[in-house]
């Protein structure tokens, strides 16, 4: 089908069994909620275990088949991107639900929403589905997978839910760790005809402490200006590995950029950490000097690797390990232009840390207005054994012959000792 070709609500189409790439797109602006796309896996109308949920705490489904690729925004347009490669979905699978959750306001707010299905391989527009309708929704079916005959179709469904949002996901089997005063699933009021899909839902603000099973945590926090800093432990981010993502995008096209995708031949970022334990030792995690840290020994920070692309699957990450938070005193994770620009300007990126038991916690960077080549991005703070993650985004301009990592040392007073480095 064409692109400009809207599927009408309810309506159906084949679609060719291989790897197909599922965006979910809206147009922001202000007072316009964030949305986040999932699919549910269903055998008989119901999830086999919690692991069919795919969602932003849950990327990947355990056959492969699903995926969730995670959020671009350029020209004033949001996506968020889901990969459904149906030739290995598991065959007593019979239908993918695609939803989506408002964070922040309902879908009435969300202006231009469409789901567009396209041939991973080719680019090539397959299905595609504008305006459902929204109105107080916070929860949203846009559409599903089915089998039929030997094959695949896709349904332009166009479901909404008003209240009850962990309750929908319950009723289709997933175990959800949410707080008991959320509004009950009896509350819900679903539209009209298509088979009764699945929703996503939305995200509270918090989230309790984890009971001794391990549920689906459907929250996120997200930092502002206005609410900067965020308890681990309230978030249930105590053990295991926390990884830290920087994902960018460039939102113009300025002059000494690479590509607008983030510079896949010239820009290249790098995310840092400066560290100070209990003991007294401090140091630097980064790419530079090939310092990445280690996981399981002092400074226990690991950097995964360098990427130069800042896609949206991966970005530069760090993996922080939360099993040892009483070494930490505290740890300031930072971002560098290495090479591609002289400033950030223009360039629009995300913070995730992603805690391996508790909620995500997402910050975006203010619009750089300065010359600045380094950005403090995070400040995490032991605080009476708990540790308390602070939202920086603060551009820093170094002065003459002054580092980036030597401006961002005197800056939050680390007091070490610089020499040139390369990698």
């Amino acid at each position: 089908m064409g692109a400009d070709m809207s599927m009408p609500k309810g309506s159906n189409t084949p679609v060719p069994s291989t790897a197909l790439r599922v965006e979910l797109g809206w147009r922001s602006g202000p007072g316009v909620p964030d949305a986040d796309a999932s699919a549910l896996l269903l055998v008989a109308g119901k999830v086999r275990s919690d692991g069919d949920f795919v969602f932003y705490n849950q990327p990947a489904h355990s056959s492969g088949a699903v995926r969730h690729e995670g959020k671009r925004t350029t020209g004033g347009r949001v996506t968020d991107t889901l990969l459904a490669d149906l030739a290995r979905v598991e065959g007593t699978v019979e239908r993918i639900v695609l939803a989506a959750s408002a964070d922040g306001g309902s879908f009435g707010q969300v202006p231009d929403l469409y789901i567009e299905v396209t041939d991973a391989a080719t680019g090539q527009v397959v299905a595609r589905f504008d305006n459902p309708g929204a109105t107080v929704e916070t929860a949203f079916v846009l559409g599903e997978f089915y089998r039929r005959q030997g094959g695949w179709k896709f349904r332009a469904v166009g479901q909404g839910y008003s209240s009850g949002l962990e309750g929908l996901a319950t009723d289709f089997g997933i175990t959800v760790d949410e707080p008991q005063h959320a509004a009950p699933a009896a509350a819900q009021a679903p539209a009209a005809t298509p088979p009764r899909p699945a929703a996503a839902p939305a995200s509270p603000p918090a989230a309790p402490s984890a009971p001794a099973t391990q549920p689906v945590r459907l929250s996120k926090v997200t930092l502002t200006k206005a609410a900067p800093s965020v308890s681990l432990a309230k978030q249930g981010g105590t053990s295991g590995a926390m990884r830290v993502n920087l994902n960018w995008q460039m939102r113009t096209q300025l002059p000494g950029w690479g590509s607008r995708w983030g510079g896949r031949g010239d820009l290249d970022l790098d995310l840092c950490a400066l560290y100070e334990l209990t003991d007294g030792r401090k140091g630097v995690v980064q790419a530079l000097g090939n310092a990445f840290g280690s996981l399981h020994r002092p400074p226990y920070i690991h950097l995964d690797g360098d990427d130069r692309t800042g896609a949206a699957a991966s970005g530069e990450n760090l993996t922080i390990n939360l099993d040892h938070k009483h070494d930490f005193r505290r740890i300031l994770v930072f971002v560098t232009l290495y090479e591609g620009a002289s400033s950030f300007a223009g360039l629009h990126a995300t913070v995730t840390l992603q805690p391996q038991h508790g909620a995500p916690i997402e910050f975006s960077l203010d619009e750089c207005t300065v010359a600045s080549p380094v950005c403090a991005l995070a400040l995490i703070t032991n605080t009476g054994g708990d540790l308390i993650v602070q939202r920086e985004a603060r551009y820093l301009v170094p002065e003459r012959g002054s580092s980036p990592q030597r401006t961002m040392d005197r800056a939050y007073g680390w007091g070490m000792n610089w020499t040139p480095g390369r990698k």
